[in-house]
Parts: structure tokens; sequence; C-alpha cells
């Protein structure tokens, strides 16, 4: 037989170590789950960075697959919940970023008063918190890129961005 290797074939090599097998996993379905992706995501360029969250899954975690010739809806399946978590996180940080700005409205109105309190507030925060709150929610930074320039695990600095927003919040008595 010359055709193409089945999805099960492909499964069993690339489990033995074989990176083109899994290279040809790839081929195989990123147009499709990328595609599967681009319709359901809210914002179109979010199913790019979603489809490799997705094959990176499917790398570390192609053991677990008992049966090979269910690749596909596998992979899709994979790709089905990666796009929820993403739209979590994305709703999540929405109302996070309303909440601050809605702070940071107030703070660059005239009124000089809730300028210094909040400068005031920054502070009272420790550093660390202060760097990311700094870096994230006043500068428009992603997490991962502060997480690189304060040299911290990317989960440390969403803890502090988290926290730190928070405890502003509460410093200036604002309610979120």
């Amino acid at each position: 037989m010359t055709g193409q290797p089945t999805d099960a074939a492909l499964v069993a090599a690339a489990r033995s170590g074989s990176d083109a097998a899994f290279a040809r996993i790839v081929d195989r379905y990123q147009s499709p789950v990328r595609s599967f992706l681009r319709r359901i995501c809210v914002y179109e360029s979010d199913a790019d960075d979603i489809a490799q969250e997705v094959f990176l899954t499917a790398w570390t975690r192609l053991r677990l697959l008992d049966d090979g010739r269910k690749l596909k809806s596998w992979l899709f399946g994979i790709a089905w919940r990666q796009s929820k978590m993403t739209a979590r996180s994305m709703a999540r940080r929405r109302n996070r970023d309303q909440a601050w700005h809605d702070v940071q409205d107030q703070a660059e109105s005239p009124d000089r008063d809730m300028h210094l309190a909040m400068q005031q507030a920054l502070t009272r925060l420790p550093e660390d918190q202060r760097a990311a709150v700094a870096l994230c929610l006043a500068g428009g930074w992603t997490h991962a890129d502060a997480a690189q320039v304060l040299e911290m695990p990317l989960g440390t600095v969403k803890s502090h961005v988290s926290r730190g927003r928070t405890r502003l919040m509460e410093i200036l008595g604002v309610s979120g």
C-alpha cells in the first residue's frame, strides 16, 4: 500500500519518538483545526494562538490518547476546550481591565486629589506587585511580557496584578 499512513500509524510512530510522524500529524490537521477555531473564536486572531496550544498539548499528552484512530476528534476536543478556556480568560481580563480603567479614569480626571491618592496607593503595594501592576495595568503589557521583564514566573505576575488591583481598589475605596 503506497497511500498516506493512517492516523493510528502516525500516533504509534510519534509515541515511539518520531518527530517526523508528529510533524505529519500537524501538517494533516493544522489547517482544519485553525478553520474550526476561526469559526468559533470571537476574535479570529486568537485562533492561531489557540491552534499552537492545541498541538503543543497534543505533543505533551499524546500518550494519553487510547485509540490512534480517534486522533482527529481528540485534537478537535482539545481545540474546543482550549477555546473555552481562552474565552473565559478573556472575559476575566476584560472585567479586570474595565475595573482598572474605571479607577484610572478617576485618577486622570482634573481632580488632583484623586491622582495623588492613586500615586500614594501605589506606594503601599509591595515592590514586585507595584511593578507588575505598572507594566500590565498601567502600561498595557501582557502578563507574559511582564514576566519576562521582571524575571518572574507567569503565574506570579498574574497573581501580583490581580492582588495589586484588588488592593488598590480597597485603598482607594472603589468597589469592583
